[in-house]
């Protein structure tokens, strides 16, 4: 059985599908990525430890949604996995239609250059490359030249970013705002359906992580694209459309978008709780 339940802003149920017995696609579903039964453990035995712990929960296209939980909760394990850049111990795995559990590596690699753009709280630029360089690298490895809507869109986010006099400088002539903005550009470039952020504002100032993430709620918002976030800042989930929680490998709730007063307060709850 396969159930997905999502709620809206005003806390309503707004999809709720339960599957026996046959195959459902993410499409039907209306998700840009799901995951089902999932399990990770690292180690064997009375030794073993159960970073997730039997989850199935989908991301849902066009949505922005933040993933939260205390220190080994999970969260980071959870968004490699649905990412692909991990691989489950038990469990499946879809991005879009695509199960890509079992994939083989160059397979998987060509799936995430095409489909799904990665943003990182260390930035992970080429040091070898200026800005423009490492903005371009997707195009460059799919071997293809960006078309002139590509080419355009690439144009509007420098100019968003604020990187026009940037594109000569290589990583280690920016600051470490600028760097982050050089990978939210390279993340977006390609339009991908789907973009991770691990902890994006987490070496940033107040004001550039503002301007991320009304950048990531714009991508999702006004173009289609899906976000999931992880993070542990309660102002940076406020952002969001959805917030989920997890809690030892588990999720422990799933809520609409919240004011980060109310996520804040959930968090300490749950802290004192545990």
């Amino acid at each position: 059985m396969y159930v997905d339940a999502t709620r809206g802003r005003c806390g309503e149920a707004s999809v709720v599908h339960t599957v026996i017995g046959m195959e459902i696609t993410t499409s039907d579903l209306g998700l840009a990525a799901r995951v089902q039964h999932l399990t990770k453990s690292y180690g064997s035995g009375d030794a073993a430890v159960h970073a997730l712990d039997d989850i199935s929960v989908g991301i849902r296209r066009g949505q922005f949604t933040a993933i939260m939980g205390p220190s080994g909760s999970g969260k980071s394990t959870l968004m490699h996995i649905m990412a692909g850049l991990d691989a489950p111990t038990t469990g499946r795995a879809w991005i879009g239609d695509t199960e890509i559990t079992g994939l083989d590596d160059l397979d998987l690699t060509i799936l995430r250059r095409r489909r799904v753009g990665f943003i990182f709280q260390s930035f992970n630029l080429v040091p070898t490359l200026d800005a423009l360089g490492n903005i371009m690298l997707p195009f460059e490895l799919d071997g293809r030249r960006p078309s002139a809507i590509e080419r355009a869109r690439i144009n509007g986010l420098i100019e968003r970013l604020g990187l026009a006099a940037r594109l000569d400088h290589r990583p280690h002539q920016l600051s470490g705002g600028q760097q982050q903005r050089v990978a939210i550009a390279r993340a977006l470039a390609t339009a991908p359906d789907l973009v991770f952020a691990d902890e994006p504002t987490g070496n940033l100032d107040s004001r550039s992580g503002r301007e991320v993430l009304q950048l990531l709620s714009d991508a999702s918002r006004e173009h289609g694209q899906s976000i999931a976030m992880v993070t542990h800042d309660a102002i940076a989930a406020s952002h969001a459309d959805r917030v989920l929680y997890l809690g030892d490998g588990r999720i422990v709730a799933d809520h609409p978008g919240q004011s980060a007063e109310q996520i804040a307060a959930y968090m300490l709850a749950a802290e004192v709780s545990a």
